[in-house]
C-alpha cells in the first residue's frame, strides 16, 4: 500500500484522481467536454497571440511546423464542437504565418525550412478550406489559395534529377538532409495534391497526385507485397537502399491521400491500396499483443524514447482515418471501432501535471506516463474529437461543388522577395479550374551533401 505523508501531495494525489477524463465516444457531450478540456491544456502553450509574442510560433523546444499542425487541430477541433472560442487565435497564426504571398515562407524560417515543414501549414490552410472554417481577413489570400501556393511551389521542385522523381525532405541545398527523399516531402505533397484535386475537381491535381504515387509505390519506400511503408531514402545512393524505420504518420499521407482521390475518382484502383496500407498500419501501429484497440507509436512509444516531434504522429494518423471513413465508405466499419478505442484510450492517459488533465501519451494505460507538451494534448485531442463524426453524421470535407465557400487562385505562389520562389502556373485557369492549370516541373540539379537519417523537424 502506498502512503502519503505530506498534506500537499495528498491534495495533489487526492485532485488528479477526481480530475481524471473520462470518456464516453456514444456521448456527443462527453466528447465536447473532454475535448475542450484538452483543447484548453493545448492552447496553454501557445503565446503568440499575447502581447510580445509572434503569431504562429511555439515557444521550444517546438520547430515550427508543429505550430502549423497545432493550427489544423483547432480547425478540426471546432468543426466537431462548434466551440469558435480560439478562433481568432487561429486565424492569426495562419495568416501572420502565410503573409501575403500565401505560401508559407516566412524570411525567419527559410533559412532551415523543409518541405514537410511548409506542406503541414498547407494542410492548416487546406483543413480551413475543406470545413468551410471562416475566412481570413480580405487583405490575405483564401484558405485555397494558400494550399494552392505551397503546391505550386513543391511542384516547381519534383526532382527527376535523380532517382527518376520524388521530393527531397529539405528545401535548400545547404541544410542536412537535403540529399534524403522521404515521405514526410513525398507522401505530403501526394496527399495535399490528392486534396486539391477533390476540392477543385482540377485534372492536374490527380495528375500530380498520380505522379507522386507511382514514383512511390515503385521506390524502395513501399513494399507492394506487404504495404510497409519505409521512412526515406539517399539520393546519393540512386535511392537504392530506405530506412524501414516504422512511423504511423507515414502510413497517415496515404491513408488520407488515396481517401480523397478515390472520392473525387470514383476509381476503384486506389480503394486496393488504401485498403493495403489500412490494413498495415493497424497491424504495425495497433498491435494484438496489447490485447485492444488502442494505437500505439511502436518505434519509441514502448521504449520511452518518443522525441518532440513523434508524440504528434498517433493524432494525424487517427485524423486523416476518419477522413478515409468518411469519403471511402467501406472502410468505415475497419476505421471506427479503432478510433473509438484510441481515443477512450487517450482521454484515460489525460491525469497527469498539476493540473490533474495534462495528457501523456501511454494511452494504453490510465497511469500518466510522466510526458506532457503539445504534441501529446494534439494526439489526445484528435483521437478524442473523432469519434464526433459517426455520432453527428457530421459532413464530410467540402469541395467547390457541394458547399465550399473558399476562393480558387491556381496561380497562387507568386514571386516572393524574400525567398526567390516562384509559382510554377503558366497559363490562366477558367471557370472552377476544371481546364486544368500548365504547370512546368523544374529539375532541382543542386550539389550533393551527406545524408542525415533524421524525422520531420
Amino acid at each position: 500500500m502506498r502512503y502519503i505523508s505530506s498534506p500537499v501531495l495528498l491534495l495533489s494525489y487526492v485532485l488528479r484522481s477526481c480530475s481524471a477524463l473520462t470518456l464516453d465516444p456514444m456521448s456527443a457531450s462527453s466528447i465536447k467536454s473532454v475535448a475542450s478540456t484538452v483543447a484548453y491544456g493545448m492552447m496553454k502553450y501557445y503565446s503568440g497571440n499575447e502581447t510580445g509574442g509572434t503569431p504562429g510560433l511555439l515557444p521550444q523546444p517546438y520547430y515550427w511546423w508543429e505550430a502549423g499542425s497545432m493550427c489544423m487541430t483547432m480547425i478540426d477541433y471546432w468543426y466537431y464542437t462548434g466551440d469558435t472560442s480560439y478562433n481568432d487565435a487561429i486565424t492569426q497564426a495562419i495568416t501572420f504565418q502565410a503573409s501575403s504571398y500565401g505560401n508559407f515562407m516566412p524570411a525567419n524560417q527559410t533559412a532551415t525550412e523543409g518541405n514537410d515543414d511548409q506542406v503541414f501549414w498547407a494542410y492548416a490552410a487546406m483543413t480551413a478550406a475543406e470545413l468551410n472554417y471562416p475566412a481570413p481577413p480580405p487583405n490575405y489570400p483564401s484558405w485555397l489559395a494558400m494550399a494552392q501556393a505551397v503546391f505550386n511551389e513543391q511542384a516547381s521542385r519534383w526532382d527527376t534529377s535523380t532517382c527518376n522523381g520524388g521530393l527531397r525532405w529539405q528545401i535548400y541545398p545547404t541544410n542536412s538532409g537535403y540529399n534524403y527523399k522521404n515521405i514526410a516531402a513525398t507522401g505530403g505533397f501526394f496527399m495535399l495534391a490528392s486534396r486539391l484535386a477533390r476540392y477543385t475537381g482540377n485534372q492536374t491535381y490527380i495528375d500530380w497526385a498520380t505522379e507522386s504515387w507511382d514514383w512511390f509505390s515503385a521506390s524502395v519506400l513501399f513494399d507492394e507485397r506487404t504495404y510497409q511503408i519505409y521512412d526515406g531514402t539517399d539520393d546519393t545512393a540512386n535511392c537504392t537502399a530506405a530506412d524501414h524505420t516504422q512511423w504511423s504518420y507515414n502510413y497517415g499521407f496515404f491513408i488520407g491521400g488515396l481517401a480523397f482521390l478515390y472520392n473525387q475518382t470514383e476509381d476503384a484502383k486506389w480503394l486496393t491500396p488504401l485498403s493495403g496500407i489500412l490494413n498495415q498500419t493497424i497491424a504495425t501501429f495497433f498491435p494484438k499483443t496489447m490485447g485492444n484497440k488502442i494505437m500505439v507509436e511502436v518505434t519509441c512509444e514502448p521504449l520511452g524514447n518518443c522525441d518532440t516531434d513523434n508524440f504528434t504522429f498517433k493524432g494525424y494518423v487517427l485524423r486523416w482515418m476518419a477522413v478515409a471513413a468518411q469519403l471511402a465508405p467501406s472502410t468505415a466499419n475497419t476505421i471506427w471501432p479503432y478510433i473509438m478505442a484510441s481515443g477512450t484510450g487517450a482521454a484515460g492517459q489525460c491525469d497527469g501535471g498539476t493540473d490533474g488533465v495534462t495528457c501523456g501519451f501511454r494511452w494504453n494505460s490510465t497511469k500518466w506516463d510522466d510526458t506532457y507538451g503539445v504534441g501529446q494534448q494534439m494526439s489526445a485531442l484528435s483521437a478524442i474529437g473523432a469519434n464526433m463524426i459517426p455520432l453527428a453524421n457530421l459532413k464530410a470535407p467540402y469541395t467547390s461543388s457541394t458547399g465550399g465557400t473558399s476562393v480558387s487562385d491556381p496561380s497562387a505562389g507568386n514571386s516572393d522577395a524574400s525567398t526567390g520562389e516562384s509559382a510554377v502556373y503558366t497559363d490562366t485557369i477558367t471557370t472552377a479550374d476544371k481546364a486544368g492549370a500548365a504547370i512546368l516541373t523544374v529539375l532541382a540539379v543542386l550539389g550533393t551533401l551527406a545524408v542525415a537519417w533524421f524525422i520531420v523537424t
